[in-house]
């Protein structure tokens, strides 16, 4: 029986199955890696072939990647106890029936889900069907881009399997002589780092530690919640109970940390003290509260996590108009999906277009002038200086003398490093907690990684990082010290009426041209004054470009 690789990119985490080949460009199914062309490039995030690793041999015509999630709809659990310590799978789930397990492919530009088990029957697409034998010309149901905007993102058991797991006594698993690894954080980089630890250590304590309810979700999908009709139970993944089980770790929600000793590296949490092998401070960001007077404050929400979108949905029962405050990529985002739900939405923003700090004016207009058709009001170069109480609703008054009438206000001018417990900690801080590229801080033992780590002096608010920066830890934590290499990581925001794909210029001499500006896109490139492209902002049909771009791209760090 053929053999078939499975290579992942150390980037992104997508993956390349020889077996399935690539057909989006052009590789055919059972294309070996070595037979794949030299100057192809990751289809997500535009990098090279030098930047995969094989991570997996199957006999098999469509092998199972190595990971899987639960797409199920999860209701938290009424009792909210601070720790969880669940029994852990002494083998891996195994399914019933003869046939492999049904892959869900995600789309990166609004977050619709296709599930192979269920097909898509309103495009005459039975449950069953494979994602690589849907017609390659098939494009989102949602935001209409093609097959090669979605990435595979989970293993679903077919409808008639049952996953079977066999478990064991957590103590009989894990080395309880062993000082434990302690992570602070179940967002994506905590549970991104767990999972990969995991894989390379199953004995080792581990601990994590969450303020909320510790809940697995995918934090992007949560700005496009509304228009794909996913209630935040449907947004989560797994609970807290289902991920301590996945990870045999002991989890402990609704939990903080008083204080951190690192000479004596000992943590005091709300329940206790813990002492530990390594500490990682997953800890993300917060969002950044605005200097605004009046007594209506009460209904202006932010949303940086799945409780706050539980909050914030609850709260928009009965209401129409939604009050924006910020253009930027959350704003964005937001007043997109809110849109096209049926509200009426305002934006107020200080600069003179949409995502202004991340594009040139051509391109920023190209996507407020698609949001404006349709139907989203703009207020710019201007800003909310007092919020009201007004029957039922608010009355907010801007700088520019203007009023805006609306039922509720969403706060989305953007996030900053939770420095909180490292200040406390005598960490060294900047902008975020300083790491080097091992994501080591200033103190023995103790790392940080994701929204809250400044790495090598670059501060980025993305997926991407994470993924390369959980990779490297868990081997670091792990004892084969790594370093994160951030190669070409352009970001994709979720305005669906009009596609943006962009790679942020650093703060570097040079300066934007644009290459083409029409009504369907525009394609703008920056540029140093030795003509080396070093970011790029592609809108509308222009996204096409990407791969084009990745391949000269300067790369991060």
């Amino acid at each position: 029986m053929n053999t078939f690789n499975i290579w992942e990119c150390i980037i992104c985490g997508w993956l390349y199955d020889e077996s399935l080949g690539c057909p989006e460009d052009g590789i055919a199914p059972g294309t070996r890696w070595e037979d794949v062309p030299e100057d192809w490039t990751c289809p997500v995030c535009g990098v090279s072939k030098q930047d995969f690793e094989m991570v997996k041999t199957g006999p098999s015509p469509t092998p199972t990647p190595t990971s899987a999630a639960s797409t199920a709809p999860i209701t938290p659990s009424a009792d909210q106890s601070s720790t969880i310590i669940k029994e852990a799978p002494g083998e891996a789930p195994t399914f019933t029936n003869s046939g492999e397990p049904f892959q869900i492919w995600e789309c990166i530009i609004c977050g619709w889900v296709y599930d192979e088990s269920k097909g898509w029957p309103d495009d005459d697409i039975l449950p069953g069907t494979r994602w690589v034998d849907i017609s390659d010309d098939w494009t989102c149901p949602d935001c209409g881009v093609g097959k090669q905007d979605f990435e595979m993102i989970a293993v679903s058991a077919p409808e008639s399997a049952q996953s079977k797991v066999k478990t064991t006594d957590t103590l009989e698993l894990i080395d309880q002589d062993q000082l434990p690894v302690i992570v602070v954080g179940t967002g994506l980089a905590g549970y991104n780092l767990a999972r990969e630890y995991r894989k390379l250590n199953t004995t080792t304590p581990l601990i994590m530690i969450t303020s909320d309810d510790g809940r697995m979700y995918y934090k992007p999908a949560i700005s496009t919640g509304y228009h794909t009709n996913k209630s935040p139970d449907q947004l989560a993944t797994a609970t807290a109970e289902e991920m301590a089980l996945e990870l045999r770790a002991e989890i402990q929600t609704f939990s903080s940390i008083k204080s951190i000793d690192e000479h004596n590296q000992v943590i005091e949490t709300t329940s206790g003290k813990l002492k530990y092998a390594k500490l990682v401070l997953a800890t993300g960001a917060r969002c950044i509260e605005l200097p605004i007077a009046g007594n209506g404050l009460e209904s202006v929400y932010s949303i940086n996590n799945l409780m706050d979108y539980s909050t914030f949905r609850q709260a928009m029962e009965g209401k129409k108009h939604v009050l924006i405050i910020g253009g930027g990529l959350i704003g964005s985002e937001y007043a997109n999906d809110l849109i096209q739900s049926g509200y009426e939405v305002t934006v107020v923003d200080p600069l003179p277009s949409v995502l202004g700090t991340l594009m040139p004016k051509a391109a920023s207009d190209s996507v407020k002038n698609a949001l404006k058709n349709a139907g989203v009001q703009f207020h710019f170069e201007t800003v909310v200086e007092k919020i009201e109480t007004q029957g039922t609703g608010i009355k907010a008054t801007l700088a520019s003398g203007k009023e805006v009438n609306a039922d509720i206000v969403l706060s989305a001018v953007g996030v900053r490093p939770d420095l909180t417990l490292a200040k406390e900690a005598g960490l060294q801080t900047n902008r975020g907690i300083i790491t080097d590229r091992s994501l080591k801080t200033s103190a023995n033992n103790i790392y940080a990684l994701g929204d809250c780590a400044e790495v090598d002096t670059q501060l980025l608010f993305y997926v991407a990082p994470l993924v390369e920066g959980a990779k490297k830890l868990a081997s670091t934590i792990n004892g084969d010290e790594q370093q994160v290499y951030y190669g070409t990581m352009p970001v994709i925001i979720k305005t669906t009426l009009f596609p943006v794909t962009v790679s942020p210029p650093p703060k570097t001499d040079g300066q934007w041209h644009i290459d083409i500006e029409s009504p369907k896109g525009v394609k703008a490139v920056f540029k140093t004054p030795e003509g080396e492209l070093v970011g790029y902002a592609l809108t509308g049909d222009c996204t096409k470009f990407r791969d084009e771009l990745n391949v000269s791209l300067r790369p991060i760090m």
